[in-house]
């Protein structure tokens, strides 16, 4: 029984409970007022202002979390008797200070701000920073998270984004090679691909009607048919999966052959 009175003491305390409030009530304005940021911010017109007001939408999100955070530990210590205005007024020379420390994150925010404005890139663009090409997945006040095709992820100050292409802004053209042995026909080969390029038109995603720009190369062993299409730049590399597949089905339906490299081994016999 005294255990139980100790506990229902302890939580009775208005330093106890009211914490509790404090932080309950801090997380479920942050839940409303980030659903209401989403409602007004995250329409748009066309695929790239959807994307540019959903990077707005987490940025903000960012920076309304840390204000909730504030608000809530002034809160507590007011609850707990410290004297906020006091402590704030009394911030003055220390936050001068805190300023010096913290200029590299004020400069990260302002890039971040900068990036967005003067539509560096937003989140689900591909950009390449340094040699690096990959999406963006992320955009916070300090940071950009930039993740490629193979799954690495490059994570960046705000700061440190001074040039970056950004090849989102138009679609991808891509341009494929498909080796054939010399043994085929031109006209041959050529009807085969006519029916490659139906199939590919019909993969989503693809912009215009795709071309087959002829003949790109004679080499030692095979002869180089050359095809391209244009599709969205986030999808290119599974649209060019699906047509090296489209491909390679339409040349065994034909009976057309790939070339490939042999390797012809001899077990010590007389040849």
């Amino acid at each position: 029984m005294e255990i139980a009175k100790g506990v229902l003491t302890f939580f009775g305390r208005k330093e106890v409970y009211g914490l509790a409030i404090i932080i309950l009530l801090g997380l479920i304005v942050y839940y409303f007022g980030k659903l209401l940021i989403e409602k007004v911010i995250i329409t748009g017109k066309n695929d790239f202002e959807r994307k540019k007001r959903n990077t707005i939408v987490k940025l903000i999100s960012n920076i309304f979390r840390y204000v909730i955070y504030i608000l809530i530990g002034l809160t507590a210590l007011n609850l707990y008797g410290v004297d906020t205005k006091a402590l704030l007024a009394s911030l003055g020379v220390a936050g001068a200070v805190l300023g010096l420390a913290l200029q590299d994150t004020i400069k990260d925010f302002i890039s971040g701000i900068t990036i967005i404005m003067d539509n560096f890139f937003v989140v689900g663009d591909i950009v390449t920073f340094n040699e690096f090409t990959g999406e963006v997945i992320d955009m916070g006040l300090k940071t950009t998270k930039i993740k490629k095709v193979s799954g690495e992820v490059l994570v960046i100050a705000n700061r440190n984004i001074d040039q970056v292409i950004n090849i989102s802004q138009k679609p991808a053209t891509v341009v494929i090679d498909i080796p054939t042995a010399y043994e085929l026909k031109t006209n041959v080969v050529e009807k085969t691909i006519k029916k490659i390029l139906k199939e590919i038109q019909q993969i989503e995603g693809i912009k215009k009607e795709p071309q087959y720009l002829g003949i790109s190369a004679l080499e030692e062993s095979y002869v180089n048919y050359t095809i391209s299409f244009i599709c969205p730049q986030e999808t290119q590399w599974q649209i060019k999966r699906e047509v090296l597949k489209i491909i390679k089905n339409n040349y065994d339906k034909d009976n057309i052959k790939i070339p490939y490299k042999q390797i012809e081994v001899h077990h010590e016999q007389n040849i």
